[in-house]
């Protein structure tokens, strides 16, 4: 039977067209247009922080778009009708999105990134830049390695003696760190799986406010959540000392295997720095590895005034740090380093013939996916190199100083205000605080918690702030993060006004029914 090969002439034709310059110019004109014009919406006060929209209601439309699709049946490929298309996919997602470079987003740690940062990153999504083999992406590979360099040389390691890398968040990079020490302290797991350990249990010593990604961790490198050990804090949330001391010597004396401390700089919840000067000397009297999360405070080390929080960070044998925190860059781009340089191949041991080139071992050194999980890896480093290379270092500085010192301004104004409470002194751009009326101190604590819950849902999907909620010693409370540099004392002093208006309303509703009952109707 002779089977007739297909015309295919009508699909290079449309495929000849989708890569054509001609496309991607209007494309590119018509985006900066709705880019430019959605940038000077922000500020405005009817503009929402979130585009609310029920979770279904979202799906439904986004799932409509694509049945809309063309067929692509059109012998001639229409220039102008995609573009206009274009217009309203693009625009759709500005509608329906999260404006987090709104003032009034003071909600989780993710800032208002950079709008030119986001337009280098564009520059990596248009072309395609990737990395794994330095020859797949030679100036990636370049770019991430001299931003290691660079950022190695703020926290305080010494040029020539630490190494690092870049991936896709904060997560991945405490996995891959304590990978590397798991594999440095029993490097039998790699191979034979986690009964090589069956006469020594090992076991990581965090601090208890530490990320829920180092539990993770724990679990994924065989090690087991449940041999975590939480060391005590203090009463500002930061690690004791003392406490981490009597935790290593109980270990040893137990024969356990430690494989790393772990500690914070910042920890989420209040955002409070470990003393790490002091950790790091119980952790080279022991022989221990330290891995510091400086996911969100790292880039403290830029600041003159605020530097000393990350005092001793150079010490630490790992250490996580992210660009898009407070370097204020698009996600997702985290960094970890090594103190010692020769730990950067710990992590992963593995063969590929297909990407490393025997006969070019020199090159190895320049493999970016020898020592990491990544094997096909976005180059992330463009957008934070060319800022760095636009505005250089001090721009961090004043990122850091300006939203640090508008968080100090509205924990005054917490402490002048008789209807709420700061939980604690903020450290960084994090407070945690309580909206306090005798009304509500009346009710028992599962009500008042569930009032700020409710509260909270009420405000953001009105779209008038963004905040997040937190629970400190079983009390349910409000957390705003400064993750914007153009955040005024103006916009925080509505923000106190909105919720004492949105409470007022709220406590309408305990005349019906119960609150509890609301909520489990809702």
């Amino acid at each position: 039977m002779t089977t007739t090969a297909p015309d295919l002439s009508a699909a290079q034709s449309r495929i000849q067209a989708i890569y054509s310059p001609e496309l991607l110019e209007s494309a590119s004109r018509t985006l900066s247009e709705l880019l430019t014009n959605h940038a000077r919406s922000l500020p405005l006060e009817s503009t929402p922080v979130l585009n609310w929209t029920h979770p279904a209601d979202n799906f439904k439309a986004a799932l409509q778009q694509l049945n809309q699709a063309p067929e692509n049946e059109a012998k001639e490929f229409d220039l102008s009708k995609t573009v206009n298309a274009f217009r309203q996919l693009a625009q759709s997602m500005l509608d329906r999105g999260h404006n987090l470079q709104n003032p009034r987003y003071i909600g989780h740690q993710v800032p208002a990134s950079l709008p030119l940062a986001g337009l280098f990153d564009a520059i990596v999504s248009v072309t395609n830049q990737v990395m794994a083999v330095y020859e797949m992406g030679p100036w990636a590979t370049a770019v991430e390695l001299a931003l290691i360099e660079s950022l190695g040389r703020e926290i305080g390691y010494q040029p020539g003696t630490f190494a690092g890398l870049v991936t896709h968040g904060g997560s991945l990079a405490n996995l891959t760190g304590l990978l590397a020490a798991r594999n440095l302290k029993c490097p039998e797991i790699w191979t034979q799986g986690p009964q090589a350990k069956r006469n020594s249990v090992p076991v990581i010593l965090v601090s208890s406010d530490a990320h829920y990604s180092v539990t993770r961790s724990a679990g994924i490198l065989g090690i087991g959540s449940e041999n975590i050990i939480k060391v005590p804090l203090d009463e500002r949330r930061k690690m004791k000392p003392a406490a981490l001391r009597e935790l290593i010597l109980s270990c040893q004396a137990e024969k356990k295997t430690i494989i790393a401390i772990v500690a914070c700089a910042c920890a989420t919840p209040i955002g409070a720095f470990d003393p790490l000067n002091e950790i790091a000397d119980l952790c080279e009297q022991h022989d221990l590895w330290l891995h510091v999360d400086a996911a969100h405070g790292g880039p403290t080390c830029f600041s003159e005034q605020h530097k000393h929080l990350t005092a001793g960070l150079h010490r630490a044998d790992s250490v996580v740090f992210d660009a898009h925190k407070m370097m204020f860059m698009p996600a997702l781009s985290a960094f970890l380093f090594y103190k010692n340089k020769a730990h950067q191949f710990s992590a992963f041991q593995q063969q590929a013939a297909y990407l490393f080139d025997p006969s070019a071992p020199e090159i190895a050194e320049y493999d970016i996916g020898l020592r990491t999980i990544e094997c096909t890896k976005r180059a992330n480093s463009y957008a934070l190199w060319g800022i760095w290379s636009l505005f250089g270092k001090s721009l961090f500085a004043d990122l850091v100083d300006i939203t640090f010192a508008t968080t100090r301004t509205f924990y005054e104004m917490l402490l002048q205000a008789s209807d709420f409470e700061p939980l604690h002194e903020p450290e960084c751009n994090i407070v945690v605080f309580r909206y306090q009326t005798d009304w509500l101190n009346s009710l028992s604590m599962e009500q008042q918690n569930l009032f700020h819950f409710k509260l909270r849902r009420q405000l953001i999907e009105s779209g008038e702030f963004y905040i997040v909620h937190s629970v400190i010693n079983e009390q349910a409370a409000f957390r705003i993060t400064v993750m914007n540099p153009l955040t005024t004392e103006t916009h925080l002093q509505q923000l106190l006004n909105t919720i004492r208006l949105r409470a007022s309303e709220l406590q309408k509703t305990f005349d019906s029914p119960p609150l509890v009952d609301q909520c489990e109707q809702t």
